[in-house]
């Protein structure tokens, strides 16, 4: 039987709110983690905990603004007070500012290179030198987004937050190899969290709207994203590092075009045929 190996250890979500934070911390408890659920928000951080703490798990809540490196010491820290230990961090933040690249403003860009880059520098710093000097090893996992990997109009500055959170966890996975500390990214498509579904209007009988633009069918659930992260921050993913998993249910392996209509299929009988 397959072991997560994640017994006994002590994982810190960053982002821990509703959405892909809760799921992450879900299902590392699930795993046989114990918990630090950080979000600048103490309150959604400690509802979080609560309902880990309900299902029979250990955690904590934790109110930390990450955009700050001393509070992301001090996440750290308390991790270790609380919990006794630190073995994984999952970063889920990210935010995002809509608008054409050439009406939005220089605090919409400084929101969200602080929001998803800078924040993740800051947990990684603090809790690598940790896993560092521990000496045991250990797993990073940070969040970002296909919009990463692939331009999208209306939120440039998100993209490329994105894309800076692939180069940056690439470097720490390089950077922290020889101590036995793995660093990796999932980067999903269209997810139908509680904020985006707000966004989008709510489902109603005919789904949400970005659902019939992936291959199968359908957005992303939260629990979804998460699994990929636990397992990542696994013993099963023990031979990962430096890798960026897509999951987005085959959206970006589509022709950029669109999708061939059955009437376009070319007959290739018809096809001139290069000479003999």
């Amino acid at each position: 039987m397959l072991e997560f190996g994640l017994e006994g250890k002590v994982a810190l979500v960053a982002g821990a709110g509703p959405g892909l934070g809760r799921s992450c911390a879900l299902g590392l408890a699930e795993a046989g983690a114990a918990v630090a659920c950080v979000d600048f928000d103490g309150a959604r951080a400690d509802a979080v905990a609560g309902e880990v703490r309900a299902q029979g798990g250990t955690a904590t809540g934790i109110r930390s603004d990450l955009r700050h490196m001393p509070e992301a010491e001090a996440a750290v820290a308390q991790t270790i007070e609380a919990l006794g230990s630190l073995s994984v961090v999952v970063d889920v933040i990210g935010e995002i500012r809509y608008g054409r690249a050439l009406d939005l403003t220089d605090a919409d860009w400084d929101y969200s290179l602080d929001a998803v880059l800078r924040q993740f520098f800051h947990i990684g710093r603090a809790a690598g030198r940790h896993l560092v000097a521990q000496g045991e090893g250990g797993s990073i996992v940070s969040i970002s987004s296909v919009s990463g990997l692939s331009s999208a109009p209306f939120h440039a500055p998100y993209g490329a937050a994105k894309a800076g959170l692939i180069s940056l966890t690439r470097s720490l996975a390089i950077e922290l190899a020889p101590a036995g500390i793995r660093v990796n990214n999932v980067a999903p498509g269209a997810v139908a969290t509680p904020r985006v579904v707000a966004r989008l209007g709510g489902r109603n009988e005919d789904g949400l709207p970005l659902e019939s633009r992936a291959p199968l069918g359908r957005m992303g659930e939260p629990d979804e994203i998460a699994k990929v992260a636990v397992f990542l921050a696994s013993d099963l993913a023990s031979y990962i590092s430096g890798q960026v998993v897509v999951v987005d249910g085959g959206a970006t392996a589509e022709f950029a075009l669109g999708a061939m209509r059955a009437d376009q299929i070319p007959d290739n009988a018809t096809l001139e045929q290069p000479p003999p």
